[in-house]
């Protein structure tokens, strides 16, 4: 059994998956991390590392590892083998466009229902996804047997949200809003906070721009 990846690790499988699935399309069988290191510009030995975690079957000299099988030990590690259905709140341009992708697929992730305080678009549709009114978000969702709730609304209405979901019997909470939440240690949550993320690109282009030759920058 894969003992547990650090975060770091795991931020890489969806990286790792989503180029195995363009090489599956392609018609690629048998992959060597050399070119697999190349094409992605991560470390040969960190990404050796990472598929010697995850894999179930070593790789074939001369060919490398096969494709079809990593690419299922990779959706097997992030839980992706299982159907999660999902609720989302807050349609705004962030909700829309998170509603609107249909790259969740891959993940067999499907969003089941939207939920937002606007009567105006209440009752109607994003990408056949129905918006319902938040006041009746504990009613709907037993109806639709959702585990994972999205959070897209501002920082001041998170926690209320949140705190929603959490009676309703959500599970797990992917929050866009940039607050940390406090919810019961039993409830999952993963915080997507963009001002960190833009900090760690700007850094990366200043490492880039002022220490050229030197090492790259790398998260282990």
């Amino acid at each position: 059994m894969t003992r547990e990846l650090n975060k770091n690790q795991v931020r890489r499988l969806p990286l790792y998956l989503n180029y195995l699935l363009s090489k599956e399309k392609e018609g690629v069988e048998f992959i060597s991390m050399q070119t697999m290191s190349s094409d992605l510009k991560i470390n040969v030995e960190l990404l050796k590392k990472d598929m010697q975690l995850v894999s179930t079957s070593s790789g074939i000299p001369n060919k490398g590892r096969e494709v079809t099988p990593l690419i299922k030990d990779i959706k097997r590690i992030l839980g992706s083998k299982e159907n999660h259905n999902a609720i989302l709140v807050g349609c705004g341009s962030l909700g829309k466009a998170i509603l609107n992708y249909e790259g969740f697929k891959d993940y067999n992730l499907k969003i089941v229902g939207a939920f937002d305080k606007n009567k105006e678009i209440i009752g109607t549709y994003i990408n056949n996804i129905r918006i319902y009114d938040i006041d009746d978000l504990k009613e709907v969702k037993r109806n639709l047997n959702a585990s994972i709730g999205i959070i897209c609304v501002p920082s001041t209405e998170a926690q209320g949200i949140a705190i929603r979901m959490v009676a309703s019997g959500i599970e797990a909470i992917w929050n866009f809003a940039p607050i940390e939440l406090d919810v019961n240690d039993d409830v999952i949550v993963s915080n997507m906070n963009m001002a960190t993320s833009l900090a760690s690109l700007a850094h990366r282009l200043y490492i880039k721009k002022n220490y050229k030759g030197e090492k790259e920058w790398e998260e282990n």
